[in-house]
Order: structure tokens, then sequence, then C-alpha cells
């Protein structure tokens, strides 16, 4: 419980730095925490962190752009809040100091995983746009 409230602090959080019309401040709370909701349960159930940061992404993406239809909002506004709980904030951090300690092995270890988590978030949100994209022209190709 204590970490969806953090989510969701996090997600409106940045949506206040972010100057999201305050309408969207809940909304946006509650897509970081849906994603970091799923983020958790993929990786309480053994999946590799890396895939499951994509599906969170994905599902971040997918709420996103069903919030932006809906509201007739752009879909930025939830996407941006949304993804905040999984960026490896701390795992980069990490890297740095290890960096900074001098112990190599870590530091490259943490900074290639916080690279993949980092690409996967880029991914997981390509692909919801992809698969948005197919759906509305075969919709389309449908109607003609």
């Amino acid at each position: 419980m204590e970490q969806v409230l953090t989510s969701f602090i996090a997600s409106a959080g940045f949506g206040i730095l972010f100057n999201v019309p305050k309408e969207s401040l809940i909304k946006c709370g509650f897509v970081g925490t849906i994603g970091w909701m799923g983020y958790l349960g993929l990786t309480e159930a053994g999946m590799d962190l890396v895939l499951a940061t994509v599906l969170s992404a994905f599902l971040v993406a997918v709420i996103s752009q069903f919030f932006a239809k809906k509201y007739k909002t752009p879909i930025i506004i939830f996407t941006v809040a949304g993804i905040i709980p999984l960026v490896p904030g701390g795992m980069a951090y990490d890297a740095m100091r290890n960096f900074v300690q001098n112990d190599y092995n870590a530091a490259i270890n943490l900074a290639a995983k916080a690279f993949m988590i980092s690409g996967s978030i880029a991914m997981g949100l390509v692909f919801s746009e992809v698969v948005n994209q197919l759906i509305r022209k075969s919709k389309l190709g449908l109607r003609k």
C-alpha cells in the first residue's frame, strides 16, 4: 500500500512540476499508480526487470491514450507523469556512486541495467503507439 501511495504522489507531483491542468492531476497520479502496480506485480511473479518495464510502460501508454481521448487532453500530459515511477533513477545514482568509489564492475553492471530499463520504457511507449495506429487504420479500412 505504501508503494501505491508513493507512486501516486510521485506521478501527481511531476504533473504539478510540468504544469498539468489541475483537473488532470488525479488522473496523472492514477496512471502512474497503475503502471507501478503492473511493474510490481510482474516483478513479484518473477519476470525480468526489463520485460516488466516494457509491459508496464505499454500499460501506462494505453491508459494515457484512453484518458487523452476521453478528456480531450494531449496524451503527453498523462504519459510523462505516468512513467515517472518506472524511471530507474536510484539505479543510475548507484551506478554513478560506484564509479566515484572506483568499483567499476558494479558501476558498469548497474549502468547497463539502468540503460536497458530506460530503453524499455521508450520501447513500451512506442509499441503502444504502433498498436494504436494499427487499430485506427484497421477501423478506417472497415468503414470504407
